[in-house]
């Protein structure tokens, strides 16, 4: 999985198409991904001290990698990605511009 916390993303297919944000967490055995402020849900949480209420809470839920396509930090375009070998060591490199992401 090319993805990693912290990488730009654009959603490119579900409900939230066209939407932008950042990875919160990576889940590379499912291949999926936590996006910040996408694919919300809704949670109800009990009242956990007596005089207390409840509350429903919107948390980010994960989705799949395919949906999500990688913005290179250096052009600002969404695209593909590869890799490039430089003394034994892996790093992104973007399909566009060539530079490392």
């Amino acid at each position: 999985m090319k993805i990693k916390k912290g990488n730009t993303v654009l959603i490119i297919s579900g409900k939230d198409r066209g939407k932008k944000g950042k990875i919160l967490r990576a889940f590379p055995k499912e291949r999926r991904v936590m996006i910040e402020g996408v694919n919300l849900i809704k949670r109800h949480q009990k009242p956990k001290k007596k005089g207390e209420k409840g509350q429903i809470i919107e948390m980010p839920a994960p989705i799949d990698v395919s949906n999500v396509k990688l913005i290179c930090s250096k052009c600002g375009k969404t695209t593909r990605t590869s890799y490039k070998t430089v003394n034994e060591k892996k790093y992104l490199v973007c399909k566009k511009c060539g530079k490392e992401t």
